[in-house]
């Protein structure tokens, strides 16, 4: 009896997580078109002759995919509570990767071209292996995700570091690079793959079974528990996703310029959280949106692009990153329902007051 009335509560609690989910997730979006409009029109009026231009619009969604990406895979890792540091650092392993398979003397030369398809596809098995990494440590051994993903990005990296020999390899494979420079009307083909990954990404977390069962255990793992749901599987099924975009994104490094390093990127662990946190993801897990993590990534693009036409610095666009954020949240954090009942109160007992001034005048 007791247990079927835990279960009962189990459905019920994960039933309110999935409707206030859905609530937040409309609303994350509708802010994130807001933000965004007022980024591009600010813009536009400040500096005209230089953010408008066809060239600064293409930039900037070729700027775009990469971020976009990573911020994609950061969110699927905080939708179960989690937070994956080593993104970036996966990233680099596989442009390393890719960049010294194309090179080496074993496959340098014409050959290496034909070989361009085995190549990438070992570099997202790079990813796919960091992913498992992390998985195991969190999903299994029960490593604390920050804490696991922090020693793992310092691994990949010092990997990336030795590797290199600390220096920037250049070359891969041309195919590769022809499609990092394409366009088609004008949008470059590197963003319509960030397009398509967050339509599949969204589709994973809003319509199928994994991501209801991602979502359920970030927002009461016990309450998932007993829905049947197992969590390691949960948890390592989203770190090895997460390492797979990871590595995806590495792919779109070298695509949009043939050379690897184990530093590129330094500042975009930061950045994507950001825009995670910024695009509607609980931080402690139950809930995201592709949709406005999608915004988001554009958002700020928008923005860095804007300083960069008005020729303000990087640390100004580190401030405005802040600024954006800390806004947003402090926004969220108004109860704006309990805002418009006091101003109804406040506003009624000013006629009430209004009114017995006013029949006090007419007695006189």
């Amino acid at each position: 009896m007791n247990t079927t009335l835990r279960e009962t509560n189990s459905r019920i609690d994960l039933l309110s997580a999935s409707l206030l989910s859905r609530l937040r997730r409309d609303r994350s979006i509708g802010r994130m078109v807001l933000i965004l409009l007022v980024a591009i029109a600010a813009f536009s009026v400040l500096s005209p002759s230089v953010f408008l231009t066809g060239l600064n619009l293409q930039n900037m969604l070729l700027g775009v995919a990469e971020i976009g990406i990573l911020s994609i895979a950061m969110m699927i890792s905080m939708v179960t509570g989690g937070i994956d540091l080593s993104l970036v650092a996966i990233a680099n392993l596989c442009a390393i990767t890719v960049s010294t398979l194309y090179t080496s003397s074993v496959l340098g030369g014409a050959g290496a071209e034909q070989w361009s398809p085995v190549i990438i596809l070992i570099g997202l098995v790079v990813g796919l292996a960091c992913g498992l990494v992390n998985g195991v440590l969190i999903a299994y051994v029960g490593v604390t995700p920050i804490l696991a993903t922090l020693g793992t990005m310092q691994i990949f990296n010092g990997l990336a570091v030795v590797w290199t020999g600390g220096k920037t390899l250049y070359g891969s494979p041309e195919a590769l690079t022809a499609f990092g420079k394409t366009a088609v009307a004008g949008v470059p083909l590197l963003f319509i793959v960030f397009g398509l990954v967050a339509l599949l990404v969204g589709f994973i977390l809003n319509r199928s079974p994994l991501g209801l069962s991602l979502s359920l255990e970030g927002s009461n793992g016990t309450a998932a528990k007993f829905s049947g749901i197992r969590s390691t599987r949960i948890l390592m099924s989203s770190y090895l996703l997460t390492g797979l975009l990871g590595s995806l994104t590495g792919i779109v490094f070298i695509a949009r310029n043939p050379t690897a390093s184990a530093d590129y990127g330094a500042s975009y662990v930061l950045l994507v959280i950001v825009i995670a946190v910024l695009g509607g993801t609980n931080p402690n897990g139950g809930f995201a949106t592709v949709g406005g993590v999608f915004l988001a990534a554009l958002t700020l693009q928008v923005v860095q692009s804007g300083f960069t036409s008005m020729r303000l610095s990087a640390f100004q666009y580190s401030i405005a990153q802040g600024v954006i954020l800390i806004g947003v949240l402090v926004l969220d954090c108004i109860d704006w329902k309990d805002v418009r009942s006091r101003l109804s109160i406040a506003v009624r007992r000013t006629d009430s007051v209004a009114a017995h001034d006013s029949g006090s005048t007419e007695r006189k």
